[in-house]
């Protein structure tokens, strides 16, 4: 169950160098058999060389038994993958010191929250993004690859930046594609911790609605709720209702707040957050989707940034079908401010 943390804060160096020296030709083993050309290559080169992997692949650069190839094309094992000089040394690539870890080369490994031959789950801190791209050159999974010697260590879901709690990740293929599964056949269940503005009513049901990616909104995009997005379900209950009308300053009284348990039946982009505003009861510290008034008087009481965390995760292990049972516990600022609300209907 130990996590091998040694080496965790000798940054992300030797990342670059694997790019640099990756061979001419990759040959598809059985372990990769079945994966598009373009996810094959993010894997080995990282997120944030997308952009180039996508334009070479479109032009021809790269080849696949010496002959173009689309992005789509589904691999078989013993294909030849040819790559041109631009991927095996990514032109504009940083000098390894000055590639960023994620604020810091001294970042600490995340808790293991459990580990065995096949699945690691951690438990991950707010402010990371879990992968490179969008802006930041690397992310956790590229810094576990390196930090655990894994290279083949691959995401099964991913959790905003922001948010905290369980992440679950695949260390082969055929493991990761077996938990994609349980996914998308949604026989795995994960539950939510959420701190929201005001009190829900009823205090406990299901948010349906349909959600739109990609809308713009003072220059960043957003997700908003519209009749031709996808479909998006949550069924969510009450915890905790706190009232802040008892020992606060007087432009405090009667803000309420209330913790919920979230149960999301789909995976949409910002599911969570979006649902809860549009139901009127936006996450606390949710600076995309919240209330300016409610984050700063959430901040007064010690709140640090956004109040959501992935408490817990159920999901049939891949190899034997034995029920994981894998909880997160919550970041201690939680706590502090749990403490200084009022809980008329009692704890969780």
């Amino acid at each position: 169950m130990a996590a091998n943390a040694s080496g965790w804060g000798r940054g992300l160096a030797s990342i670059g160098d694997k790019q640099a020296c990756l061979a001419s030709r990759i040959r598809v083993d059985a372990e990769e058999a079945g994966s598009r050309l373009d996810r094959l290559l993010l894997r080995r080169l990282g997120g944030s060389a997308r952009p180039l992997v996508m334009r070479l692949i479109r032009r021809g650069n790269v080849r696949v038994n010496g002959r173009r190839a689309k992005p789509e094309l589904r691999l078989a094992a013993g294909d030849e993958i040819f790559l041109p000089a631009s991927l095996r040394q990514p032109a504009g690539t940083r000098a390894p010191s000055q590639v960023p870890l994620q604020g810091s080369r001294a970042a600490p490994m995340p808790p293991v929250l459990y580990e065995d031959a096949d699945l690691l789950v951690i438990n991950k801190p707010p402010g990371v993004v879990v992968h490179g791209g969008s802006g930041h050159a690397h992310g956790l999974i590229e810094q576990l690859r390196e930090s655990l010697g894994v290279p083949e260590l691959r995401l099964a879901h991913r959790l905003d930046r922001d948010t905290s709690g369980c992440l679950l990740l695949a260390r082969r293929l055929s493991v990761l594609r077996a938990l994609t599964a349980a996914f998308r056949d949604r026989a795995a269940h994960k539950t939510y911790l959420a701190w929201v503005a005001g009190w829900p009513e009823p205090p406990a049901g299901r948010l349906r609605g349909r959600l739109l990616k990609g809308r713009l909104r003072g220059g960043e995009r957003v997700v908003v709720t519209g009749d031709g997005g996808k479909a998006a379900v949550t069924d969510y209950q009450t915890c905790i209702r706190a009232d802040l009308a008892a020992g606060q300053p007087g432009e405090m009284d009667a803000w309420r707040a209330a913790l919920l348990a979230l149960m999301p039946e789909s995976g949409r982009t910002h599911q969570l957050r979006v649902q809860l505003q549009a139901a009127g009861h936006a996450i606390l510290g949710d600076g995309k989707y919240g209330s300016r008034d409610d984050n700063r008087r959430f901040r007064a009481l010690g709140g640090r940034g956004l109040a959501l965390h992935a408490w817990r995760l159920r999901i049939a292990h891949p190899a034997d079908g034995r029920l994981l049972d894998v909880r997160a516990p919550w970041p201690q600022w939680w706590s502090d401010v749990g403490m200084k609300l009022v809980s008329p209907d009692g704890g969780f």
